[in-house]
This record gives structure tokens, C-alpha cells and sequence, in this order.
């Protein structure tokens, strides 16, 4: 391998994932090690970043032993990360206690003190909300579940903390920290801290007035770089620990959904794509800056120097999975003492292709830890439905599927509206893109066409790799889709149009009529 590569980390809620990817697209070798989170009381989700960093260089030193490349091709590092959460850190860049995730709530109450004001509109005083979307094109969630209010929560809570912080971080920029000792948040990493203009997208800058009100000092912010800035090189100790040389550049990098837009090849205007982890998003780089608060929806700053990227996510998607394989097929309790896990998801599979579309009558709503798009509720929950004792475990893993298909059909309609056009093909990305079944109950129930990566979980890697090439002037982003391969097309069956239309008008009915019901049992 004479080629150029980059040493691409993908830094998600489940685990670090580290690859060797070169110049035309090609993962060479991965490796992938598991980070705990940590749930408490309230809505609280933490991640330990000393976990992150021993993750980041156990699966460098591993992908980098096998020399599937000489190390002087290994030209950058560059880093893709879950977004939305929050680091504080000291001079050095060293974590002054957990990182706080996308998914955590426990800030809502707080974030109040910066949101309300009269005339209200949708939960927010009005004049502030016209000048967030305005200058940043959003607005904090009032779920509680994003930096603007982890922020206030660390300072209520733990002032102690935060009296000695010296800038707050998000996770690329934490990862970032810790390789060069450089300080830095890029063009998509700071947007949800709600503080920035990004009215130019080739040049987001704070915004006076967002920081003299949102409640944290000045000081505490780092600088803001884009996504393909070279920003320094390894530090002489981190290039020892990985055996590269120490003048290998860094490049900022991006967040996950940046970094997948990137590497699903879907990156002309209006070209969408689909990534189905943990959670999930729909997104599609457009020329246009573009809000939609009632349902949680906008375009935002992205890797691409000109443009944005519309972007609406779903809480939970493949977390779903998982919890059906961990707390319900597989759970270590009094039944099963000795559990053994095969295969599952594969098994799941076959399970879901032998099973009919429609779940003979099961329908599953996959709002499992609140939901952020196309409805903002974090009280909801999830539910199986309709089960009798005709129904069998095979329903009900079908109906997981198609669960979290029809809740990105309703995420699909409010996407096209403020695409301004319908969506013509999906590109799916992540994990969950392995599934052939799966890529085909989203045809059917999107009634889209949908195409399959051919190695839709590297999507990350892949995505981050390319910007790191770009930053390093190997290539430009107008390369990327001739260096995406394909594995399969899929076309929605229209014998399946009409069930699945039904079960739609279903699904959103569900919502409607048990909102209350979560309202009152989870508010607290």
C-alpha cells in the first residue's frame, strides 16, 4: 500500500472505532473497543473520558501493528465523534470530571433561566427565539439534551467544577485536546452550544450578544476552526504511544452526522442520506440556511465550506436493538443465569425475512429514552402494541424494525418540507445498514428507493478520513462519490404500500392519544 491514508477514529456512544483508511476510499483494517455510559436518576447519561482516550489508543496501536501500510503513508489522524456533549476541561486539556452525553436531560430545568420571556412560543420567550434562529438557525432543546444546557447544569450543580474550568469541550474537541494540546471547537461541534452566528457557513464566529446571555463566561469558550483546518501535530508523547511520526497532522475533524454525510457519498445539494447506530438522523447538504423549531429540524453548519447540512435525528434507533438483545432476549437475571450470545442481530434477521410485513398486527413505537424529531418530547416512551396470543417473539422482532422505519417516515415528511422537495433516494449508513431486511423494510415503509452501502458501518471512518485528505490537500470533497461503492439498490414493493400507510396512520395516533399518559408518568 504506496498510497496516502489517514488514521480515522470514530469516537460513538457504544465505542471507539479506529481504521486505517486510504486516499481512495478503502478501509485497510479496523478495530473497535466498547465504552460503558453511565445512566442515573433524572435523565443522566455520562461517559468517563479517560475511557475514550485508552480506547483511541488501544484500537490505534492494534489497526497500526498489523502494517498494512508503512507508517511514513499514514499522512493525518482525524477524528469523528458523537456530538452533543459536554467536557469541561483545565488548562491542559484534561477532564475535570465525566463527559456529559447527547442523550443526558438533567440540564431542562436549567436551561429555563435562558429560554423563557413573554410572549412564549413553543416553550421559548419569543424575542429570544427570533434572534437564535436568526443568527445560529436553531434553538437550545428544552429536553435539556445538548450543551447550552449541560453547561448551566455543571454550573448549578457543580460549581466547584466549574469554577476551574478553563474551556468547555465537546467530544471532537476533547479528542483533539488530548492529541495536540491544542484547545479548539469546529464549525459543527460548537453549534449546539447556541452561542455562534453562522449566517456565512465559511465563517462561523460567536456572536456577541448569544454570549453575553447565555449564562456562561466568555472565557470558557474555545476557539472555533473548520472541520479541514490542520490544526497542529501529534504531541511528541501521543506519537511515541501510536509509533507515527511525530510531524503527523491532525486534522479538526467533525461530529458523527458531519462525518457520515461525508462518507454515505451523498454530498451533492439536496442527495440525502440515512444513518441508522444508536440513534439515528436524516440529513442532506443544502445551499440554504433553514429552521424548523415545532419539529426539531434545521440546517447547520457542516465540513463543506458553502454550504449547510439539514439535519433531523431520531433518539433511539438501533438502541432499540439493543436493548431487546440485552435487557429482554439475553438478560443476565434469574432466568437465565448463563447467558450466551450468538449472532443476534444476524439471527434477528432471518427471524424479521421469515415473518410477514406488518408483524401480523404488532406494532412497536421505539421512543425509548424520549424522542427529538419530528415530535421534541423527552417524557415519551416506548411501547409494543396490539399483542395477543397469536403473536410469537418473531412479531415482536419484526415490529422493532418496522417501528423504527415508520418513525423516520414521519421524520421523512417534515424532512422534505424544509428540503423543499421530495426526497428521490436514500443512501443508508451505520450499522443498522448491514441488514438487507432492514434496507428493505425502509423502502417499503419510506416508500423511497434505498441504497446500501458496501460497507455501510464504516460510513464514519470513511467520512472522517475524506475531510482529513482534504485538509491535508490530497483531495477535494468534489471527489468524494466517485470513492463510495455500492452494494445494493432497493426498490419499495408496492403490494406493501397500503398496509404500511395504514400502520403509519396508526403509529402517529398512538402518540396522540398516550402522550399524556408518558407526560404524567415520566415529568418527573
Amino acid at each position: 500500500m504506496q498510497q496516502p491514508c489517514v488514521l480515522a477514529i470514530d469516537l460513538g456512544t457504544s465505542g471507539c472505532k479506529t481504521a486505517l483508511v486510504s486516499l481512495d476510499g478503502r478501509v485497510l483494517g479496523w478495530a473497535f473497543q466498547e465504552i460503558p455510559t453511565r445512566l442515573f436518576p433524572g435523565g443522566g447519561a455520562e461517559q468517563d473520558p479517560a475511557d475514550w482516550w485508552q480506547a483511541l489508543l488501544n484500537t490505534s496501536r492494534d489497526v497500526l501493528s498489523r502494517n498494512l501500510a508503512p507508517r511514513d503513508r499514514v499522512l493525518g489522524v482525524c477524528c469523528s465523534t458523537q456530538g452533543e456533549g459536554t467536557i469541561p476541561v483545565d488548562e491542559q486539556g484534561m477532564h475535570l470530571m465525566n463527559a456529559i452525553l447527547w442523550m443526558d436531560a438533567r440540564g431542562a430545568e436549567h436551561l429555563r433561566q435562558i429560554t423563557g420571556g413573554f410572549p412564549k412560543v413553543a416553550g421559548y420567550g419569543l424575542r429570544k427565539l427570533l434572534r437564535w434562529i436568526r443568527v445560529t438557525g436553531g434553538a437550545p432543546t428544552l429536553t435539556g439534551k445538548d450543551p447550552a444546557a449541560h453547561m448551566l447544569y455543571i454550573r448549578d450543580v457543580h460549581p466547584e467544577i466549574y469554577a476551574r474550568t478553563h474551556k468547555f469541550l465537546n467530544v471532537i474537541d476533547y479528542l483533539n485536546a488530548r492529541l495536540t494540546g491544542r484547545l479548539v471547537a469546529t464549525h459543527d461541534s460548537i453549534f449546539t452550544s447556541w452561542v455562534t452566528d453562522n449566517r456565512d457557513p465559511a465563517h462561523i464566529r460567536y456572536h456577541e450578544g448569544l454570549l453575553r446571555d447565555c449564562g456562561i463566561d466568555r472565557g470558557k469558550f474555545p476557539e472555533i476552526v473548520p472541520c479541514t483546518e490542520k490544526i497542529a501535530v501529534l504531541k511528541p508523547e501521543v506519537a511515541e504511544l501510536l509509533g507515527l511520526n511525530p510531524a503527523t497532522a491532525v486534522i479538526a475533524g467533525s461530529i458523527d452526522n458531519t462525518a457520515a454525510a461525508i462518507g454515505s457519498g451523498a454530498i451533492t445539494d439536496y442527495a440525502a442520506h440515512l444513518y441508522l447506530g444508536t440513534s439515528s438522523w436524516m440529513g442532506a447538504h443544502v445551499p440554504f440556511k433553514k429552521t424548523d423549531i415545532f419539529q426539531s429540524m434545521a440546517s447547520v453548519p457542516c465540513a463543506l465550506p458553502d454550504r449547510y447540512l439539514l439535519f433531523a435525528m431520531q433518539t433511539t434507533a438501533g438502541g432499540n436493538l439493543t436493548f431487546l438483545r440485552d435487557k429482554i432476549l439475553y438478560h443476565k437475571d434469574g432466568l437465565l443465569q448463563e447467558a450466551h450470545q450468538p449472532d443476534v442481530y444476524k439471527i434477528m434477521d432471518q427471524i424479521a425475512a421469515d415473518t410477514p410485513p406488518g408483524s401480523n398486527g404488532v406494532i412497536y413505537t421505539p421512543w425509548i429514552y424520549g424522542e427529538r424529531a419530528p415530535i421534541e418530547d423527552r417524557t415519551v416512551r416506548a411501547g409494543i402494541y396490539n399483542l395477543s396470543l397469536e403473536n410469537s417473539r418473531a412479531d415482536i422482532i419484526r415490529a422493532f424494525l418496522e417501528g423504527i422505519a415508520l418513525n423516520n417516515r414521519w421524520l421523512l415528511g417534515a424532512f422534505e418540507k424544509n428540503l423543499t422537495r421530495p426526497v428521490e433516494c436514500l443512501h443508508l449508513v451505520g450499522g443498522g445498514a448491514n441488514s438487507s431486511v432492514w434496507c428493505q423494510i425502509f423502502a417499503d415503509v419510506l416508500q423511497r428507493p434505498v441504497r446500501q452501502l458496501a460497507d455501510p458501518i464504516q460510513a464514519n471512518v470513511i467520512g472522517a478520513a475524506f475531510i482529513g485528505f482534504t485538509g491535508l490537500g490530497e483531495m477535494s470533497f468534489d471527489d468524494v462519490p466517485s470513492r463510495v461503492s455500492i452494494k445494493a439498490d432497493y426498490t419499495p414493493r408496492a403490494e406493501w404500500a397500503d398496509l404500511y400507510a395504514r400502520y403509519f396512520a396508526e403509529f402517529k395516533a398512538l402518540y396522540r392519544q398516550n402522550k399524556g399518559t408518558f407526560r404524567r408518568l415520566n415529568s418527573r
